[in-house]
C-alpha cells in the first residue's frame, strides 16, 4: 500500500490505517481475542502499517489484543494508543491528564502492548483541569525517556493545539472527519494542521458504518451498541441521511467502487497528510476499505460531491450534548 507522512513529523504510515476499537469495544458485535489477532495480522499482511488503540477500549483488552497481534512484526508497524481517562475498576471516572498519571498510563500501555516505545501517544480528550502545557510537557519527558516517539491530541480545539505544539511538537491530531462530519473544515483544525505541519488521522471515516450503505432506517442496533445513544442514528435521522449514501452509491457505480470506497477516497483526496482509520470485524470489509487507497477521484468527481453536499443537510448531531462538550476544548 502507498504510504503517507503525518505532517512534518517524519512519521510514515499506510495511507489507510486500522482503527481497532470496534473489535471488542463499543459495538454489540465483538470478536474474540484470537479472532481480533488474526484480523489485525491479516491487515498487516495486506500492507497496513498503522494501528490505533487506547487504554479506554475494553478497557485495556484492546491494547492486549493489538500487542499480541503486532509484536512479531513490531519493526514494521506504527502503534498509536491514548491516555486521558481515570479508569477505576473497569469504568471511566472522568478525565485525568495529570502528568504523573500520563506517565503511569504510558508504562501500563507499554506492558499491555509488549513493546519498547509507543509510536504515537494521544491525549484522548482535553482535560479542562490540567493545562495543556503540562500535558505536552509530560509527553515530552516520555519522549526524552524513550518510552514515546510522537505526541498527538484527539478532538482538541485549535487554540489548544497551538499551545501544546509550542511545548512539544504535535505529530498528529485524531478527529472525527468524514463526508457527514466535516467540522474540522470550519473549526480551525484543518487550518492548524496546515500551518503547523501536523497530520490528521480521521476516526469514524465511514460514519460509524452508515456510509457503507449497509444500514437504513429499519436497522436495529444490538444491545450495548453505543450508536443507540447517538442522535444521528435515530430512524428519522437515518432516513433523511440516506440521501448521502445514495450519492456515494451513484458515484461508486461510475467508478466500479462501493460507497465506503468513495467515502474513504474522498478523505484521501482532501490533503496528502490525512489518513483515515476505518475499523471492521470482517476480512472482506477490510479488503474493501484498503482498496480505497487505489481509487482516484478526479476534479470532476470532487466537484460533483461538493455540489451535492451543498444541498444536503445532515440530520442529527454526531454526539449527544454531554459528549460534544468534551470536544473542541
Amino acid at each position: 500500500m502507498i504510504k503517507r507522512q503525518l505532517g512534518a513529523s517524519g512519521l510514515e504510515v499506510s495511507a489507510v490505517g486500522f482503527g481497532c476499537m470496534g473489535l471488542d469495544f463499543g459495538y454489540a458485535t465483538k470478536v474474540s481475542k484470537e479472532e481480533g489477532v488474526t484480523l489485525i495480522r491479516q491487515a498487516a499482511d495486506r500492507g497496513v502499517t498503522f494501528f490505533d488503540t487506547a487504554e479506554m477500549y475494553g478497557p485495556f483488552t484492546n491494547e492486549v489484543m493489538v500487542g499480541e497481534a503486532l509484536r512479531p512484526i513490531r519493526d514494521q508497524v506504527v502503534i498509536a494508543t491514548k491516555f486521558g481517562f481515570d479508569i477505576v475498576e473497569g469504568q471511566s471516572r472522568g478525565f485525568n491528564s495529570r502528568p504523573e498519571h500520563i506517565k503511569a498510563v504510558a508504562d501500563a500501555s507499554l506492558q499491555r502492548l509488549g513493546i519498547e516505545a509507543i509510536d504515537l501517544f494521544y491525549q484522548h480528550r482535553v482535560d479542562p483541569d490540567v493545562p495543556i502545557e503540562d500535558v505536552a510537557g509530560a509527553v515530552k519527558d516520555l519522549i526524552a525517556a524513550g518510552k514515546v516517539r510522537h505526541f498527538g491530541l484527539s478532538e482538541p480545539g485549535a487554540a489548544t493545539v497551538r499551545r501544546a505544539h509550542a511545548v512539544q511538537p504535535v505529530a498528529a491530531l485524531q478527529n472525527e472527519y468524514s463526508l457527514w462530519s466535516r467540522g474540522v473544515e470550519t473549526n480551525g483544525i484543518l487550518a492548524a494542521c496546515e500551518e503547523l505541519g501536523i497530520g490528521l488521522v480521521c476516526y469514524s471515516p465511514l460514519g460509524k458504518g452508515f456510509l457503507t450503505g449497509a444500514m437504513s432506517k429499519d436497522t436495529k442496533l444490538g444491545e450495548g451498541d453505543f450508536r443507540n445513544n447517538l442522535p444521528r442514528f435515530t430512524p428519522q435521522a437515518m432516513a433523511k441521511n440516506q440521501a448521502l449514501v445514495d450519492l456515494l452509491k451513484s458515484i461508486g457505480a461510475q467508478k466500479s467502487a462501493t460507497p465506503a470506497q468513495v467515502a474513504l477516497a474522498w478523505l484521501l483526496a482532501q490533503k496528502p497528510w490525512i489518513v483515515p482509520i476505518p475499523g471492521t470485524t470482517k476480512l472482506h470489509r477490510l479488503e474493501e476499505n484498503l482498496a480505497a487507497a487505489d481509487l482516484e477521484l478526479n476534479d470532476g468527481d470532487l466537484f460533483e460531491i461538493a455540489q451535492a453536499l451543498a444541498d444536503l443537510d445532515i440530520e442529527g448531531e454526531r454526539y449527544p450534548a454531554h459528549l460534544l462538550a468534551t470536544t473542541g476544548r
